[in-house]
């Protein structure tokens, strides 16, 4: 090529002639979808323990026979796999919450993350919710509190507001020659504090009314306005007993009817350390939680104000800790401002209603409380400072959700929200899903481009064997569709489970699978097993097509995708203390040849799979298993490898390339005993002047699969004393 230079010099050009590698591919990820009591609705979640399938979708229930899919899904962790997690959707399910207004709760499903930015992040028929769906959140308590006050001072009257406290006036009194420390020195401070009322309450009987009241300002004797921070038993920045209140608007000063002089306090005491948590059977200072929330420095550093927030999610019943009163989560230093960021962990966003949907693991929030009164729970944006003079800021003006810039947020106190209205499967509790949901759920798999699944894991079937089969059927209709994954398909329960004659239950699995399809995505077995549940103490039969999937995973692990999963070596099925059907000889002849893989007990050997059929009903190299995993394996593989040469030229060398890529990994899967031979064809013969103007790349590989033993013929043959073995030998 022509030097793009014009002058002399030294030009470096790098050529890569490395692109594209054939690396293997071993995901062993599993899916299932399911009715759980908890966790997000139709959101595929990678679970890879036990313990993370408690943590995300609760544990298993008696109730509508949900252990099976709860157990199934155990099941195939416990061979080592990652398993994705669909909770199928009903139609009945509902979030608990807390509802705005006159109503308690308010008819609500949020079923993920993503419906709750998208649908529900500023509903307002709701001001916390659960986290997701169902009865589990009913009772939970949300805690809220900000800093609506500074000090709770007594007054001696029957009417607050007859003697001119009423809230959003101004309180004030005088401060005379009071030392004030300054910059290396201490000067004597002549003027007045300046509080706003929060809150009044009033005792018409005995007279023991009391006002919240928070400090916003001194306001010297010329007239200069300092905002200050309260500070407790501080004279300079707080109120006592000895203060004589003033109450003031801009209408002038103590403007009550009866208010004709100062008013002495008969009580001062710091709102916040008396404020609880309000729960139902123990008590819980929020101080003992954190300290007060002020202002976070974000909106300090935008002269903005009051935007803290303290939210504390309580199990105030026991109905999910067994403890009633246990803190699950607690949540400080939240924002009311929109833009605020943590001050220690720059750039987190700590708007309360983001930080809440991103962190929270029970709860949502919704509605802004601070928009207007809520006369369900007593709660009014009250405004903590003024604009001008005595003027107190707008609700408008001190509205949540603002930037912080210059922002002086109002407040609403120490609230308690307790969530109620949550609903499973059924009014009555239920937790059965249909055929329909369960459709839905399996379908946020079928595209293969977004999500990688290897095996799709049937669990159990419905209360009726139509409907156990047309869900098999579908899952097998998206094996295929998919082309890189195998359905795990089991037996109807009622056909097996309960029935004690092993003739009727052959006849009833022939009959049930035989309506099935034929296809070589699909395994079929005839399996039903005996298990302890050590979360409800008792045993339980689940289906063990959640196992067959466990068995490749496992045999990936120990071995290559291309062996088989059945058998003594690598087919011993987990935790199996029976089963609900163990075929015999006869019935297993009956079995194989309807592509049903029997699942039985050897005495001194365990439950194991005792077949390696597909469900594919005619005879092929792609009716055994690992046939069919190992071209399942291949492929990805080579497919991935092929995406480097996409957009390159049709020539020799991309050719070359290619072969260069696939040769070697093909020869080492053939020393890993999966291929007898094979053969890669890239050349002119199949990319001819045709397919190179079709802008199109042909590869054909041709591969010469290994075959698994299904049957074992071991002949003994009796021979007369002087005969040579050389002349028997290959007659029998």
């Amino acid at each position: 090529m022509a030097t793009p230079q014009l002058s002399p010099g030294v030009l470096v050009r790098e050529v890569d002639l490395t692109v594209g590698r054939a690396d293997n591919v071993l995901d062993n990820i599993g899916a299932i979808a399911g009715p759980f009591p908890i966790g997000p609705v139709d959101y595929p979640i990678d679970i890879s323990t036990e313990q993370d399938l408690i943590n995300v979708f609760g544990k298993p229930l008696s109730t509508d026979s949900q252990y099976e899919y709860w157990m199934s899904a155990s099941s195939y962790l416990s061979y080592g796999g990652v398993l994705k997690v669909v909770r199928t959707d009903g139609s009945t399910l509902n979030n608990a919450n807390a509802g705005v207004g006159a109503a308690s709760t308010s008819a609500l499903k949020i079923e993920n993350y993503d419906d709750y930015t998208n649908n529900h992040s500023d509903g307002n028929n709701f001001t916390y919710a659960a986290k997701n769906p169902g009865t589990w959140a009913n009772n939970l308590k949300v805690c809220f509190i900000d800093n609506l006050a500074d000090q709770t001072i007594g007054i001696a009257t029957t009417n607050p507001s007859n003697a001119g406290a009423t809230i959003g006036f101004g309180v004030t009194t005088a401060l005379t020659n009071i030392a004030l420390a300054g910059s290396g020195t201490t000067s004597l401070f002549n003027g007045y504090l300046k509080g706003i009322i929060t809150g009044v309450t009033t005792d018409a009987t005995n007279g023991n009314s009391t006002i919240n009241v928070r400090i916003v300002s001194r306001v010297s004797s010329g007239n200069t306005e300092t905002l200050i921070n309260y500070a407790e038993n501080s004279s300079t920045a707080s109120y006592s007993t000895s203060s004589s209140l003033r109450f003031v608007n801009n209408s002038g000063i103590n403007t009550g009817t009866s208010a004709s002089s100062p008013i002495t306090p008969s009580t001062v005491v710091d709102w916040y350390g008396q404020q609880t948590l309000g729960l139902t059977n123990s008590t819980i200072y929020w101080k003992s939680i954190a300290p007060k929330p002020v202002t976070n420095q974000y909106s300090l550093d935008r002269a903005g104000e009051n935007d803290a927030l303290h939210i504390a999610i309580v199990d105030d019943k026991g109905t999910i800790t067994g403890n009633s009163g246990t803190i699950i989560e607690k949540f400080v230093g939240l924002s009311k401002a929109f833009d605020s960021i943590s001050a220690v962990n720059s750039p987190q966003k700590i708007w309360y209603k983001q930080f809440l949907a991103d962190f929270s693991s029970q709860i949502y929030a919704g509605s802004n409380p601070s928009s207007a009164a809520d006369l369900y729970y007593g709660t009014a944006p009250r405004a903590v400072g003024f604009s001008t003079a005595f003027t107190p800021y707008t609700t408008s003006q001190g509205l949540w959700g603002q930037n912080a810039q210059g922002i002086t947020f109002s407040s609403i106190g120490n609230v308690s929200y307790t969530l109620a209205g949550g609903v499973d499967y059924s009014a009555s509790n239920g937790m059965q899903a249909s055929l329909g949901d369960l459709i839905d759920s399996y379908q946020l798999f079928s595209n293969k481009d977004e999500i990688q699944v290897d095996y799709f894991i049937m669990g159990p079937g419905l209360t009726n064997e139509v409907d156990s089969q047309a869900k098999a059927n579908y899952l097998i209709s998206l094996a295929g569709s998919r082309g890189d994954a195998v359905a795990c398909i089991g037996p109807h329960r009622a056909n097996l489970v309960n029935i004690t004659n092993t003739t009727t239950q052959t006849t009833n699995l022939i009959q049930y699978f035989s309506s099935l399809q034929s296809s070589s995505y699909a395994i079929f077995d005839s399996g039903y097993k005996y298990t302890y549940d050590r979360f409800n103490n008792q045993f339980r039969y689940i289906p063990c097509n959640a196992d067959i999937a466990g068995l490749m995973t496992r045999t990936n692990i120990v071995a290559y995708p291309w062996f088989s999963p059945a058998g003594q070596q690598r087919g011993i099925l987990n935790n199996v203390v029976k089963l609900a059907y163990n075929p015999n000889k006869a019935q297993r002849d009956q079995l194989y040849p309807q592509r049903i893989n029997s699942i039985i007990t050897q005495p001194g050997v365990g439950t194991l799979l005792f077949g390696d059929k597909t469900a594919l009903s005619y005879a092929s190299a792609f009716d055994r298993i690992n046939v069919r995993r190992l071209f399942l394996t291949i492929e990805q593989t080579l497919q991935r490898a092929a995406q480097a040469q996409l957009f390159e030229l049709n020539d020799e060398l991309t050719r070359a390339n290619f072969k260069n890529i696939v040769e070697p990994y093909l020869r080492d899967v053939e020393a890993k005993r999966g291929l007898y031979g094979f053969l890669v064809v890239c050349d002119t013969s199949n990319n001819t002047p045709d397919v190179i103007d079709n802008n199109e790349f042909r590869a054909d590989i041709f591969l010469k699969p290994t075959k698994s033993i299904n049957y074992v013929t071991l002949t003994f043959v009796a021979t007369r004393t002087g005969v040579s073995f050389e002349e028997v030998a290959g007659t029998v």
